[in-house]
């Protein structure tokens, strides 16, 4: 027998506690999400504020309780500036707060309950006219 009922105990105390003194959030969507970049014509560098982090198309892992400004550039087209917004996930809020004050000051404080509005961020680029 691979475990007695003494290691089952263990094991069930181990959960309970993680659950306990752990924010829902922070267990099942951890303090980062994936966004994906893209734009029409693709080829553009994507800079998160301020910082190049790639060329279109790419995914990224970024903290979801931040907000980024994102610019796409590509030579010959418009520069185009887009604003990437997280906000609070009200269910993680309510699983929180039915679970006690730790599990609200652990997410609150890894920014695990919050969510970006969007996954996908990607525009179209418009050419530069001799006019611009």
């Amino acid at each position: 027998m691979l475990f007695n009922q003494n290691s089952t105990f263990v094991i069930a105390c181990i959960a309970l506690f993680a659950v306990v003194f752990a924010g829902c959030a922070t267990i099942f969507k951890g303090s980062t999400e994936p966004v994906n970049f893209g734009s029409t014509p693709a080829g553009a560098e994507v800079y998160l504020n301020g910082i190049q982090m790639g060329t279109t198309p790419f995914k990224l892992q970024l903290k979801s309780n931040q907000t980024y400004f994102i610019e796409f550039r590509k030579d010959g087209y418009i520069n185009r500036t887009v604003v990437l917004n997280s906000s609070l996930s009200p269910g993680y809020l309510i699983l929180d707060i039915l679970f006690g004050l730790i599990p609200v000051a652990v997410d609150a404080a890894t920014g695990a309950w919050m969510s970006f509005d969007q996954n996908f961020v990607g525009v179209p680029l418009r050419p530069v006219t001799s006019e611009e």
